[in-house]
């Protein structure tokens, strides 16, 4: 396909990035350090980390996991929040030569499991709220090394006690655990002020995430995500958003609110990355559904750029508090993991002032890989247009390119594009052309401008809330159910989420009910996988062969 979109490009903005101009992650981060050295670079319940404290942090945290015996490119796993502690141990972890796993801190124990063992995670930086989901499965994975973190560790003395005390004896946020061996947080950092750092050799084709994904098949694969991966995509952020963060008055530090989750893709990469990179402070939000909360943090700073999902972005315009927040210095609102409503876009910019840019991608794109320009001064109900070195075509179900107007699948080359999916070479290779395109199994369009619109998945994935649910994990688990014959699950519109889990399910034991059903997946599936709206038939719509007919289940 010609690239029609770089003739739409905002002025300035560059066609092409150089993806070497690092040697490492590890290089752009330490030239951060040094840089910007006396800037704050977190904010965290009224405290403030600077880069200088990253810096020293981190290289205290990768020596003790070096002291631990732990080889380069051995995997670390990550299931915090987003508090202080998580950059500095993902700073930490590369530095130290190895492969950072991030973990949805709600997992259950058999999620945990398997991400553990399908990773081979010697360690888990873990924070004390969920131990007792480790608990339950450490056993049956290879993790050797527990770091247990508590939301105080970096408060100081006396604000992070009472942090602490709060957490644990008051709201009762930490369910009881027993893991013989685990060493404290603070403790690992001074146990490696006192041993020897090695700064080991990294180079950008070295693997720096394994960021997870749901899977066809129900299980959920790693994307392989080399150093060059994700340094060409904080760059093609920094290109992208430059059009609207020039306009950050001179002297004010790029200030970002950091409400997405660190160990979703999108804000390990345009909140942490990107902002070290250009010296920018995160403020950290470490749960975004306390809304009143949410407000009470953003009303004490001023900030810049906000990127969050569908959700969040409507939540926060409908709340009452909405206007007890200083949003006169925002530059910059990037709409990701989910579609954008026009509802929402349009109640956004009358409240703030400044649109919404809908961008487009995925784990395996490290995430970002389309945008809207960010010079927008309306909603376009597109993706936008490819970023910097991003090429798009869409394809057939026969791998031919389709004429403009027409539907195809939304393939992907760039350097911000996976190297693979961790050990899975047959899965790999489903999803990659012989040229180097990646496959999403998004169907789009694209007008003469080269601005992408998405018009249907061909996969059967549901997105809640910019978090992708696979039907075939949601059925895989509550088929274990006693009394479930057979059950599938659909994607249902869903005026909160974008979509819902809708299971169907056919009973093998009359006495079953919707609360056994809710029960189980309580326990087995993570929030957003549970289903919302469950629904009993005598049989599943199926084509003459048996294959279970999804599209006819999503009408009510």
């Amino acid at each position: 396909m010609e690239k029609i979109w770089l003739k739409h490009y905002p002025p300035g903005v560059p066609h092409e990035i150089n993806p070497d101009q690092y040697s490492s992650l590890v290089a752009l981060l330490e030239e951060s350090f040094k840089k910007y050295a006396e800037r704050p670079a977190y904010k965290f319940m009224g405290k403030t980390v600077t880069y200088q404290q990253v810096d020293d942090l981190s290289r205290a945290f990768g020596a003790y996991l070096q002291s631990l015996g732990l080889e380069k490119g051995d995997r670390v796993a990550i299931m915090m929040p987003n508090t202080p502690q998580y950059p500095v141990a993902v700073a930490g972890i590369l530095r130290a030569g190895y492969v950072v796993v991030n973990v949805n801190p709600l997992y259950t124990p058999r999620e945990l499991e398997h991400q553990l063992k399908d990773s081979g995670s010697k360690a888990i930086v873990i924070i004390e709220n969920f131990a007792s989901t480790l608990q339950q499965c450490i056993a049956s994975t290879p993790v050797k090394h527990v770091v247990l973190a508590a939301m105080g560790d970096l408060l100081g003395l006396l604000k992070g006690s009472i942090v602490n005390y709060v957490v644990r004896n008051v709201k009762k946020m930490v369910p009881a655990y027993s893991l013989p061996g685990a060493v404290r947080f603070n403790d690992a950092v001074s146990r490696g002020r006192a041993a020897a750092f090695r700064a080991p050799t990294i180079t950008r084709d070295d693997i720096a995430v394994l960021q997870y994904t749901g899977g066809t098949t129900g299980v959920s694969k790693g994307a392989v995500l080399k150093h060059r991966n994700i340094i060409a995509n904080v760059l093609q952020s920094e290109a992208w958003n430059a059009p609207a963060l020039k306009h950050v008055p001179a002297g004010e530090q790029p200030t970002t609110i950091c409400a997405l989750p660190l160990y979703h893709i999108f804000a390990f990469t345009v909140n942490m990355m990107l902002s070290m990179r250009i010296g920018g402070c995160n403020v950290l939000i470490p749960n975004p559904r306390d809304l009143p909360a949410v407000l009470k943090e953003l009303s004490q700073h001023k900030f810049h750029s906000f990127p969050a999902v569908n959700t969040l972005f409507g939540a926060l315009a409908n709340h009452k508090d909405f206007n007890t927040v200083d949003w006169s210095s925002l530059k910059l609102s990037v709409g990701g993991g989910m579609a954008v409503t026009s509802g929402t876009a349009k109640l956004w910019l009358e409240k703030t002032h400044t649109p919404i840019c809908e961008g487009y991608g995925l784990s395996e794109t490290s995430p970002s890989a389309s945008c809207n320009p960010v010079d927008s001064k309306a909603y376009t109900g597109t993706i936008g247009l490819p970023i910097p070195s991003t090429e798009f075509k869409l394809l057939d179900d026969d791998g031919n390119e389709v004429p403009m107007g027409t539907p195809g699948e939304i393939c992907i080359r760039g350097p911000q594009v996976m190297a693979g999916y961790w050990q899975r070479p047959d899965e790999t290779a489903k999803v990659m052309t012989a040229d180097g395109f990646f496959r999403t199994g998004d169907v789009g369009t694209v007008d003469e401008r080269g601005y992408f619109k998405i018009v249907d998945r061909k996969k059967d994935m549901i997105l809640v809330s910019g978090f992708n649910v696979y039907p075939n994990e949601v059925e895989d688990v509550v088929s274990q159910l006693e009394g479930v014959l057979e059950c599938a699950a659909v994607g249902v519109p869903d005026e909160k989420s974008g979509e819902a889990v809708k299971l169907v399910i056919v009973k093998k034991n009359p006495a079953l009910t919707e609360a056994d059903v809710r029960a189980f997946s309580e326990a087995n599936l993570t929030g957003y996988k549970r289903p919302k709206v469950i629904e009993f038939r005598t049989e599943l719509p199926k084509t003459p062969v048996g294959k279970i007919l999804r599209r006819e289940l999503r009408v009510k």
